[in-house]
């Protein structure tokens, strides 16, 4: 298991919008985003907060790594974790 670093919202959109998300909307301090793959969109849902509960960025780490074939402790190292 690899161990998750503390990161804010704002962070992991960055990541994500460098591995092809692009926010579609925001209400409140939760971003959506969408990426267009080959299966078809895949949204996710991340909420914009200074510190992210470490459940949620597991949840949107797995969902990503799933969707986009990168494997999650790739995508920890990439957060800086």
């Amino acid at each position: 298991m690899v161990r998750l670093p503390q990161v804010s919202g704002r962070r992991l959109i960055k990541l994500l919008e460098s591995l092809g998300y692009v926010v579609v909307r925001q209400r409140g301090s939760h971003v959506r985003l969408r990426k267009k793959t080959g299966a078809g969109d895949h949204h996710i849902t991340v909420p914009d907060h200074r510190v992210m509960a470490k459940g949620t960025l597991n949840d949107v780490l797995s969902a990503v790594s799933i969707h986009s074939g990168i494997p999650k402790a790739e995508l920890v190292r990439q957060l800086g974790g």
